[in-house]
């Protein structure tokens, strides 16, 4: 099944850009490694313990090339005691500080790694809520939610443990083949003369490498998104007894994600079975030349001892920089997807206390001059082609007409979840553009159709409409919204868990839960998006008797299905095909002779009176 890319509508794997370590991408990483610098001391102090780390292990192999010639009764250093006793201490002590050096390393990155993770965790989740609508209509929730999960969780990987083996791995590399050099120049130029024909497989793997862990990180993402809206929907998979459909969909996507991982794995395999003879099988050349030299007297017996630990270590290093490498590459393309986020243009929102303080009050007088609109996504399609009207504070609304013509357009243009293509909105004669986006919205309620309740409690629901709302404010708007007795019905009344979405209760119990959280917002103006149009009579009943509650003293913007609901409604609009093509109360539009209003009303009495 076709679904949506992160970063395009309808874009594939294959066609995203791929992570390549050059100058862009290399910036891109700073930009994520930048949420280090508040723990830059800390860090300093990380590399200070981690160059001692990395150089007192090498110390090892020179105490143990000592310790074979001193039971020789060689001399191997001026300064070192040819006594086995005495380097088996050193070399004991000189552990025991290297331990005790690891252990504060390991500590402070870890540290430095979650505590900057954090940070990117939270300024991701702030600019996800601040992004405009139109960002959440192209993407699943799934998707984005696998960026902060599984993309992070790899950029932590290498904060916390790549970063630094990189690091650990450069000295030991560096400073080891400078020893190799300093104990046998013959051997080592035999010894690193594999090291051209590595960096060349290298990069010639690592390109398929990259591109098969990005296929695979995007394919795992496709998989989660799957998880999401399946358990969203759960109600709708069980009612069409679509288990099977979805096991199979979500199969299906994790079986190439499970492929393009196997396939990967297997090119690291290649990789690293090539690293293992090329290095492996250098250091058995190595040490039967080595021997031939001992036999000569040409190094000693701990010479050689010292000089093949020392290629231990440089091995062991040149063969770990192929899967940091890799890890590496994972994280830039993690990074990227990170940064999508962090780089989109968000609304003009601060996410601080002072969101909920209103700069500019409004009594709700509304006005659309000239307005054109187009989804960014489908410019293409006008949705609203001129539309002017006005509606004086206080008064109720009502827009009717076909559905796809624009009336919820409306609804999110007064909430300016969008900007009109052409044409200006005014809130108390005001243009929106000369007011603050929080004011506009803090003075606008909404009950649409389809309400949304969080998965928390009745009163966390209701008091999501005024946070600093005390019990007995929250048990008034509830009355005032006919839900109070409803919920009381409930052993845990107000604390009751509504379930994910509000599972556990009927459509009329959510709109009335909605009522009591605009009730409790008390704003200048107010949205009913076809509140009524999905529930049984009885239930309509209760809650058309909250609607009107609701719409006491305040504007009000009613987008009707049932026309017998707006009859007493001060104006009425009718919206075909982007225009509006008629205006007046019900018993004007009722007295104009074959207009849509007339129509559409007759036919649902009729519809009625048939039932």
């Amino acid at each position: 099944m076709a679904r949506p890319r992160l970063n395009s509508g309808d874009s594939h794997s294959e066609d995203l850009p791929k992570p390549k370590i050059n100058k862009e991408t290399l910036k891109k990483a700073l930009k994520i490694f930048s949420y280090i610098r508040p723990f830059k001391w800390k860090f300093v102090i990380g590399m200070v313990f981690l160059i001692l780390s990395s150089l007192t292990m090498l110390t090892f192999p020179a105490l143990m090339g000592a310790m074979i010639d001193a039971a020789q009764g060689k001399q191997k250093f001026d300064w070192l005691p040819a006594d086995v006793m005495y380097i088996g201490l050193l070399s004991i002590s000189i552990l025991a500080v290297q331990s005790t050096i690891s252990f504060f390393r390991i500590r402070l990155f870890v540290e430095i790694a979650e505590k900057s993770l954090a940070n990117i965790r939270k300024d991701t989740y702030h600019r996800l809520i601040t992004l405009p609508i139109d960002f959440f209509a192209n993407r699943r929730v799934g998707e984005l939610n696998s960026r902060l999960s599984a993309d992070l969780s790899q950029i932590q990987d290498t904060m916390t443990t790549t970063l630094a083996e990189i690091l650990r791995q450069t000295i030991s590399l560096g400073v080891g083949v400078f020893l190799l050099v300093l104990v046998s120049p013959k051997l080592a130029l035999m010894n690193l003369s594999v090291l051209p024909i590595i960096i060349v497989v290298a990069l010639i793997f690592g390109r398929f490498i990259r591109k098969l862990s990005k296929e695979s990180q995007d394919q795992l993402a496709d998989s989660n998104a799957i998880v999401q809206e399946t358990l969203l929907g759960i109600s709708n998979v069980k009612a069409f007894v679509n288990e099977y459909f979805e096991s199979k969909r979500y199969a299906s996507k994790l079986g190439k994600a499970v492929n393009l991982a196997v396939k990967g794995a297997t090119y690291r395999g290649l990789f690293a079975s090539f690293i293992i003879f090329a290095i492996f099988g250098a250091a058995i050349v190595v040490i039967w030349y080595g021997a031939s030299l001992v036999s000569i007297n040409e190094i000693s017996v701990g010479d050689l001892t010292m000089y093949i630990l020392y290629s231990m270590f440089v091995a062991g290093s040149m063969g770990s920089f192929p899967e940091l490498y890799a890890s590496i590459q994972r994280s830039l393309g993690a990074s990227e997807r990170v940064l999508e986020i962090l780089d989109e243009d968000q609304e003009d929102i601060k996410v601080d206390e002072t969101d909920k303080n209103i700069k500019q009050p409004l009594t709700g007088a509304i006005a659309f001059d000239h307005v054109r609109f187009s989804y960014p996504t489908r410019p293409d399609i006008q949705i609203l082609k001129d539309i002017s009207f006005q509606i004086q504070a206080g008064k109720k609304l009502a827009i009717v007409g076909p559905s796809g013509t624009g009336k919820s357009t409306i609804a999110s243009l007064i909430l300016q979840f969008y900007q009109p293509t052409d044409g200006t909105i005014y809130y108390d004669g005001i243009p929106a553009s000369e007011l603050a986006l929080t004011d506009i919205r803090n003075q606008v309620a909404v009950v649409p159709q389809d309400v949304l309740l969080f998965g928390g409690t009745i009163r966390e629901n209701i008091s999501y409409g005024n946070l600093q709302a005390d019990a007995e404010e929250i048990i008034t708007a509830a009355k005032r919204a006919n839900a109070h007795n409803f919920i009381m019905d409930f052993p845990d009344g107000y604390d009751t868990i509504v379930g994910e979405r509000g599972v556990k209760l009927s459509g009329g119990q959510r709109q009335r839960i909605a009522i009591a959280r605009a009730l409790l917002k008390d704003p200048a103006i107010l949205i009913l998006d076809e509140a009524t149009s999905s529930l049984d009579s009885e239930s309509e009943r209760l809650v058309q008797l909250a609607l009107e509650e609701l719409m006491k003293n305040r504007t009000s913007v009613i987008i009707a299905h049932r026309l017998s609901t707006i009859r007493d409604a001060d104006m009425i609009i009718v919206v075909e095909n982007g225009f509006i093509s008629d205006v007046g109360t019900h018993q004007e539009l009722m007295n104009k002779g074959g207009g849509l209003y007339q129509h559409l009303y007759q036919l649902q009495s009729l519809q009625v009176f048939e039932s």
